[in-house]
Order: structure tokens, then sequence, then C-alpha cells
């Protein structure tokens, strides 16, 4: 009788496990958003250039983005809490240097190397729970709680940085991170097992820098062009990364051993899952940015203000991620893909109504609304992700649930943000290319401050509307093709199998 009840009942072991893993990837979520409200202090202390406050922003997501993949796959290889150890370290010892850099070099640098301890954690740290909660009742709440940590920290991080940036300098925001860092690494190896796969096959070097070089030259491209419009260096640089993300799948195609096994996406429920991993994270990404600007420069609230007014979203986004594999578990992965959508889009919708002048209830409905739909796609993608495929293959499998998620994040800023900035400059008074920046003209009259604002929301208006379609369109796509009898797991039995295995 305690055979057959063991493995559906994780021991306390289990769950302190889990909250030891859930502080480096409340920290690697965090630190994406932290310094969106630390700019302005970084930038008085060190005075970097604007490309080079470009790249103190973005220098963390283009690593953690770029090296997700292969570190999934790295983990998987040679030993999940090795590397979950060593990137906690070297996370660490990279948030000490950006605290106390002295100039804007040497913090992108420190930022960079942020990046890449960060891309070490995630994967390794999802599929760690995969051990720790065998069973797949069990693993569902686990991986909804791990989700649910992942989103608070995107949400909680500007909220953080305002409350360190009050009483503290502005490498505060860094050091926060150490403590936690200190914790990990003396309870990790004492509540997680080392877990390694059982396949023998080497890294592909190649592979990994095809990868990495792919996407991180394709995503800059993208938000060079965002920011500056097209030019010859954005346009070969984007070219070049495309050809390598090209050269990068051919070649998984050919290897026994692949960083991405591609036949998982022969499967209805693990692609849409997947495209769901990045879609949301595009549409929420690039409303909370133009949120941000609409709230303070628009409507006039202080960044704690504002900061604050995106918490009934952030809580409700977090309480779903813990909640959903429950009814998920009941009702399908594929009811739950189609409602994750339909929400995202009735919530971002909801933007439309907002104005220059108004609409402070209306962002909050919004946030809440699509908060639902995103808690749902946040915890159903990490799922699917971790379930589609056999042990030996979870760190790679989610590295792709959260490479999705870290190119979404990216692409929403750049492409919907793009578009938000391009409406901007068509309609605005034609004074300067951001809000911020024709609200500091000087001689600014109140007709232009009014003109600029009603430009920029409008801007936000069509990003919203653009979201929302997708959403939709994406929903009604699920709800057409994905078969209507389906469990929540169901892939692990169909795909995901050595090259070998399949012959068989």
């Amino acid at each position: 009788m305690n055979e057959q009840r063991a493995p559906h009942s994780p021991g306390l072991r289990a769950w302190l496990g889990l909250l030891v893993v859930l502080g480096p990837v409340l920290l690697v979520a965090m630190d994406g958003s932290v310094l969106f409200l630390a700019m302005p202090k970084v930038s008085e202390a060190l005075s970097p250039t604007a490309g080079q406050a470009l790249w103190i922003l973005d220098g963390y997501g283009f690593a953690v983005g770029s090296l997700l993949i292969a570190f999934g796959n790295i983990g998987d290889r040679y030993g999940r809490l090795k590397l979950l150890m060593t990137g906690t370290a070297v996370f660490g010892a990279a948030s000490a240097g950006a605290a106390f850099a002295p100039g804007p070099g040497p913090l992108i640098a420190f930022r960079a190397l942020m990046g890449v301890a960060g891309a070490t954690l995630l994967p390794s740290a999802l599929a760690v729970l995969g051990e720790l909660f065998p069973d797949p009742r069990r693993r569902a709440k686990a991986i909804g709680v791990f989700a649910a940590t992942f989103a608070a920290g995107f949400a909680i991080g500007p909220v953080v940085g305002g409350r360190l940036l009050s009483g503290f300098w502005w490498g505060s925001v860094f050091l926060v991170n150490l403590p936690v860092v200190v914790l990990f690494l003396v309870l990790a190896p004492l509540l997680l097992r080392e877990v390694r796969a059982t396949a023998s096959g080497r890294v592909d070097v190649p592979s990994v820098l095809l990868s990495a070089v792919g996407i991180l030259l394709t995503v800059y491209a993208i938000k060079q062009i965002a920011a500056q419009g097209p030019t010859v260096t954005s346009a070969v640089t984007g070219v070049a990364g495309i050809a390598g993300l090209g050269w990068f799948g051919r070649r998984q195609l050919r290897l026994e051993h692949p960083l991405i096994d591609f036949r998982l996406f022969r499967d209805r429920v693990f692609a849409i899952a997947v495209v769901t991993g990045l879609l949301p994270l595009a549409a929420w990404s690039a409303t909370a940015y133009l949120g941000g600007v609409y709230l303070q420069s628009a409507l006039g609230l202080t960044v704690m203000e504002a900061a604050l007014v995106t918490l009934p979203g952030a809580v409700v986004l977090t309480v779903t991620c813990v909640v959903a594999p429950g009814p998920v578990a009941r009702a399908g992965t594929r009811a739950a893909l189609i409602t994750c959508h339909f929400l995202i889009a009735a919530g971002v919708l909801l933007l439309l109504i907002t104005s220059a002048s108004t609409g402070i209830g209306w962002y909050v409905a919004s946030t809440v609304v699509a908060g639902v739909g995103y808690g749902i796609s946040f915890s159903v993608v990490a799922d699917t992700a971790v379930a589609a495929v056999p042990p030996e293959r979870a760190g790679s499998a989610a590295a792709i649930a959260e490479t999705s998620n870290e190119i979404g994040n990216a692409l929403g800023i750049a492409l919907l943000g793009s578009l938000a900035a391009l409406v901007f400059r068509l309609q605005g008074p034609d004074l300067a290319g951001t809000l911020d920046e024709t609200l500091r003209s000087p001689g600014l009259t109140a007709a232009q401050a009014g003109d600029a604002k009603s430009a920029f929301v409008t801007g936000l208006h069509v990003a919203a509307l653009v979201a929302g379609v997708l959403h939709a369109a994406l929903g009604t796509f699920a709800l057409r093709h994905l078969p209507s009898a389906r469990s929540s797991r169901p892939v692990r039995h169909r795909v995901g199998r050595s090259p070998k295995a399949a012959r068989k």
C-alpha cells in the first residue's frame, strides 16, 4: 500500500526543494524588469550614451534568450544540479560586480554575464521539478507554482526597484540578489539530487553556437530597426541571424542527439502550446511597457503610483498560475489553450476604451482579465513542454518553452512597441520621437501636449488591437484544429523518442 501511494505523495523534502529552486527563478525574472525604474539613477551616476543605455537594459535579455536552448541541453547531458549551482554562483558574482560597476562598459559586461548565468538556471530548474514530483498531477501543480514565480518576478521587478531606489543607491537593485543566491548554494545540495540524461551523446558545439548567435543577431536587428528604422547594418544583421537559425534547424534534423527535437512540433497541442509561450509574452511586454508610459506621461501618475496600479493584474496572474493546473487537468489542454487566448484578447482590447485624460479603471480591468489568460498560458506551456518528452529530454524541452517566452518578450516591445511609435510619429505634433521627449520640449503649448498624449494613446490602441486580434485568431485556430478528446499531457506517448527508438 505504501509503495503504491509514495509516488503520489511527495514528502517535505520535495516541497522544500521546490522553494529552494524558486529563489533563483524569481531573481532571473525580476532582473529582466528591475532596471526600468532604476535607469534614471544609473544614467545620473554613470552617464552612459544612448547606445550604452540600450545595452544596459537589453544585454541581459539578449543573453538569456540566446542561450536557453544550449544550456537546457547541457544540463541534460552533464547534470542539472551541477549547472544550477554553477549558474547561481556566477549570477551572484555578476550581480555584485554590476552593483559596483565604475562605468557603463563594466555594467554592460556584468549584465551580460548575469544573462548567461540566468540562461543556465531556468531550464535546469524546471527540469529538476520533474524529478522532485514524478506524479503528473503533483508535477503540474509544482510547475504552476514555478510559472507563477517567474511571472511574479517580471511583475514585481519595477516595484522592487522603485522601493529600493527610494532609500538606497542604484546598485542596491543588484545587491538584493545576493541573500537569495547564498541561501540556494547552502540548501540546494541538501534538498536536490543530481540528475542527468542517460543518453551518451555529446553536445554539438556548432549547434550551440548557431542557436545562440542566430537568436542574438535576429533579436538585435529587430530592436535596432524598431529604434532607428531600417539601416544596412540592421538588415545585414537580421539576414545573418535568420540564416544562422535556418542552418541550425537543418542541422538538428541530421543529428542523432539534437539540441531541439523538432519532431515534437508535429503534435498540434505541443506546437500551439509553444506558440502560446511566445504570443502572450509579446502582448504582455508591449502593453506593460506602453501602459507604464501611458500611466505616467499621459495620466500624470508617479512611478510608484503607476507600479501600484499594475499590482491587481500581477496578483491575478500569479494566483491563476498556481490554481490553473487543477482545472486544466480536468478540462484538458485544448480547452485551456482556447480559453487563455480569448481571455487575453478580451483583456487587451479593453485598453481601447482608455483615453488621454482618463482610463485607470479600464487599465486595471484590462490587466485583470488578461492576467487570467496569461496565468493559464504560462502554466500550460511549461507543463506541456516537460510532459511532452521523456525525462532525459526534460531540460531541452523546458528550454523551448522558456525561449519562446524570452523571444516573445523581446518581440513584443520591438514590434508592437515600434508600431505604437510609428503611429505617434505620424499623428503627434512632430516635435520629438517619443511622448516623454515631446513633453520636455521647450516652449511646448498646452495644445501640443494634448495632441502628443492623444497620439500616444492612439498608438497604444493600435498595438492593443493587433495583439487582441492575434490572440483571437490563435484561439479560433485552436478551437477549429485541435482534437477535442485530448488530455492535458498526451504527447509523451507519441513524440520525443530518440531517432533509434523511433525506427524500432
